[in-house]
């Protein structure tokens, strides 16, 4: 009996019907429950369950959690809004420069950090103007997934590709394959939400306001912090275009922001009190389970048997957003890899994992850890608006559209 499989799918079907359940438990609940399974059963061993978690994940995570909060606490993240969004005079506009912006964005700053940053800010959006959150986190989670698609370090899965399979030409790779379809994709979100939510997004016209800083001393360290993080990205696109991308790992950029927060900021216990713990104890169960999940080989073996034809651009991208539902993308990106290893590979394949591993964050909500992360942010403020099915309706649309999109663009490129 296949134990850490029938916990997976008890695990989805739970998250999945808690909105209707008299009791609704928290998500990350639910995942440490599975993941507590695995180990009680002896499905996986403790010690390999520990090694299991990601540090360099859990890290950055917490980093970037404690810069979040810093920003949010402060409000300073208040005077960003405004400085982003006050140009959107109508509710359609504002949809508009969510998708577009936190797109872009994400293809800067990897998409984890701006789930993090960027919910607070949509839950206040929602507040301020009189929308609906749901929909603006939606569109939060969407566009952060999909604008990483094309940057070699817009997510952790793009680039382990860039660095093990395109040390040398990622960016350009990137640039030439995936940046056109990603900029199609984005406005395509943009056209299936407006059109999900027109109540919504009508076009009637909205008024920003400034607020006042809460804490103007933590708000000027979260400041300093914010240029220590674009700095050290700038550093970091240099390296990676020079091919050395490793030299300055992820974690590194994270702890440079999150650092002065934590030795500076006056109030540094009353952030560590209210830090996202839940969703680092989501993270840290889910990694035990998926792992559980991926060391029976049920996956590797269904792979194997089905005789799939790994050099076939529709097929790894159709195969990397199903798959990417039930086990991490990043492992499977590392699982393709070595496949697609070797010069006579052709780039348009890479790049077809890439985007399929991505964008099968949109189909459902535990497609991508960015989606987990808005999802239990926005938990933590109150808001649970966000459910399975209310990222799938949509997401299944946004997914099939996108997927065409990709697939075009990859099949007509040499």
């Amino acid at each position: 009996m296949n134990i850490p499989l029938i916990v997976l799918l008890l695990v989805f079907a739970a998250i999945a019907v808690r909105q209707i359940s008299p009791v609704r438990l928290p998500v990350w609940q639910i995942m440490l429950a599975g993941a507590g399974a695995v180990v009680a059963t002896g499905a996986i061993r403790s010690a390999e369950a520990l090694r299991a978690i990601n540090p360099e994940i859990m890290a950055f995570l917490f980093w970037m959690f404690l810069l979040g909060r810093a920003l949010e606490t402060s409000g300073y993240l208040e005077h960003l809004a405004y400085a982003l969004f006050s140009r959107a005079t109508t509710a359609s506009g504002l949809l508009l420069f969510v998708v577009f912006g936190c797109g872009l964005f994400s293809a800067l700053l990897m998409n984890d950090t701006i789930a993090i940053v960027g919910t607070p800010v949509m839950l206040l959006l929602a507040r301020q103007h009189g929308i609906h959150a749901k929909p603006l986190l939606l569109a939060l989670a969407f566009s952060v997934t999909t604008g990483s698609v094309m940057s070699p370090i817009g997510n952790p899965q793009n680039l382990l590709i860039a660095l093990d399979a395109l040390p040398s030409s990622a960016f350009a790779s990137f640039g030439r394959y995936l940046v056109v379809p990603t900029l199609l994709s984005l406005a395509a979100t943009f056209l299936i939400l407006k059109f999900l939510f027109r109540e919504h997004f009508a076009a009637r016209e909205i008024a920003h306001e400034q607020a006042e800083l809460r804490d103007p001393r933590m708000a000027a360290v979260a400041r300093f912090s914010l240029l220590v993080l674009a700095v050290l990205t700038v550093i970091k696109i240099a390296l990676t275009a020079a091919g050395r991308g490793e030299a300055l790992p992820i974690t590194w950029i994270a702890a440079g922001a999150g650092l002065p927060v934590l030795l500076l900021s006056p109030g540094r216990a009353r952030l560590l009190r209210t830090l996202d713990w839940p969703t680092l104890i989501f993270f840290a169960a889910m990694f035990v389970l998926m792992e559980s999940v991926w060391n029976t080989g049920f996956f590797q073996h269904t792979f194997a048997v089905a005789g799939i034809d790994l050099f076939d651009t529709g097929t790894i991208l159709a195969v990397s957003i199903l798959l990417s539902q039930l086990v991490s993308n990043v492992p499977l990106v590392a699982l393709f890899l070595p496949l697609l290893h070797g010069p006579e590979v052709p780039v348009r394949l890479l790049m077809a994992l890439a985007a399929g591993s991505t964008i099968a964050g949109n189909l459902l909500i535990f497609g991508a850890a960015s989606n987990v992360i808005i999802l239990q942010s926005a938990e933590s403020r109150g808001e649970h608006s966000l459910g399975f099915l209310e990222f799938a309706i949509p997401g299944m649309l946004i997914t099939a559209a996108q997927t065409a999109i990709y697939a075009l663009f990859l099949l007509l490129l040499p």
